[in-house]
């Protein structure tokens, strides 16, 4: 079905030059399938790869020393008279569409139906975040405080979470949010591409981990509650992509495995939801590619005023009365009442231990997790912060 969506779409840009995103809008409706952001992405990358035409001169200068002309990154012609330098405007352009691939896998697979949230009176919420998988904390005995960051390491710190989210239960809702960084890099770098990164794991290898040490989360949390809803964090500046990718494959998972446990991937820098009469907003604190500097640990003017400008322009404070703004990125347990009369700031701890890089600029430091009891229609809220040895 979506690779005939696909092609649909791909038919109506090219013979009715419509604009990417309206000829997915109305493939979606010939093949009556819900628009979404997701599929979008999927179309314009299948657009791009099966779509343009490559220069003829790079090509056949790439093809008469065996190369392909997608691995070259530029050509450098000399000959006794002169020599020319040309950039290859096609190199890094062509993506794996991996949403694809996903969906092709669970193609065979039905999605179970969702039971509704129970009521309630309050519910039980776990952070999480900057898991950092697949980095290097070690540093082959050459970090300050070198620390094993691998799959072993990473699946005995889950178990300890599901014990103390057992431990402290209260209510049959859990609320989980993972606030992005939840992969180290792609390729031995950030998704913004320049920064290198010591890594542990192949990308195949962090995806794998990855991947299973979600669904050993929930495997271990389904039997307990009578409703879960998994909130990701997608925007990030170290998984952004590859972060996506397994949150959705996750999801796929998820929707054909469990009926009380609801998966929602988030795109946005910034984005919130609403239970009781609490709001959350959530964020990594720095984007994928336009800031350079996200939100600071210690909440500032610059950050008040954006997160004021998100609260009008959604209308929260006549939907809720108690409004959170919760990040990561800084790794570092913060938790702000005071700052601001509209909104509490707060920042959450690194799951992972620190970086090599981390411990000799900064300082070793502490990971762990946050969970919290919270009250439907008060502002009664248990918060149990658990750090790592």
């Amino acid at each position: 079905m979506r690779k005939q969506l696909y092609e649909l779409a791909l038919k109506l840009y090219r013979e009715n030059f419509l604009s990417k995103t309206d000829a997915t809008k109305k493939a979606c409706e010939q093949f009556r399938i819900d628009y979404s952001d997701s599929i979008r992405r999927s179309v314009d990358r299948y657009i791009a790869q099966n779509i343009g035409s490559v220069d003829e001169g790079i090509s056949n200068a790439s093809e008469s020393v065996d190369v392909n002309y997608e691995n070259v990154a530029h050509l450098w012609l000399k000959t006794k008279d002169a020599s020319l330098f040309v950039k290859n405007p096609w190199y890094g352009t062509k993506e794996i569409d991996f949403q694809s691939v996903i969906d092709s896998c669970m193609s065979e697979y039905q999605e179970v139906p969702k039971i509704g949230i129970p009521k309630s009176r309050s519910f039980d919420r776990l952070i999480w975040t900057d898991a950092h998988i697949g980095m290097d904390a070690h540093g082959n005995g050459m970090s300050l405080y070198p620390m094993d960051w691998n799959e072993g390491a990473l699946m005995c710190r889950i178990d300890i979470m599901v014990n103390f989210i057992l431990e402290n239960k209260s209510s049959n809702i859990l609320i989980i949010d993972e606030l992005g960084d939840f992969m180290d890099g792609w390729n031995g770098e950030t998704t913004r591409g320049g920064h290198k990164l010591p890594q542990n794991m192949t990308n195949q290898e962090a995806f794998d981990v990855g991947l299973r040490a979600k669904l050993r989360l929930v495997d271990a949390l389904s039997h307990h509650y009578k409703h879960i809803t998994c909130n990701n964090i997608c925007n990030d500046n170290h998984a952004g992509s590859f972060g996506y990718v397994v949150n959705s494959a996750f999801k796929s998972v998820v929707d054909c495995k469990y009926s009380n446990v609801l998966v929602n991937n988030y795109n946005k820098f910034i984005s919130h939801y609403i239970i009781g009469d609490h709001c959350f907003i959530i964020s990594h604190g720095k984007d994928d590619k336009n800031l350079k500097f996200g939100f600071k640990p210690m909440l500032d003017a610059r950050g008040a005023e954006k997160i004021s400008q998100y609260i009008r322009h959604n209308n929260l404070l006549n939907e809720c009365k108690y409004i959170e703004f919760s990040k990561g990125d800084s790794h570092q347990c913060l938790f702000d009442m005071c700052t601001s009369d509209e909104f509490d700031y707060f920042n959450f701890p690194a799951f992972s231990p620190s970086s090599q890089w981390v411990q000799t600029n900064f300082k070793k430091g502490r990971s762990g997790f946050v969970m919290q009891n919270v009250d439907m229609n008060s502002d009664r809220k248990d918060i149990k912060p658990y750090f790592f040895n």
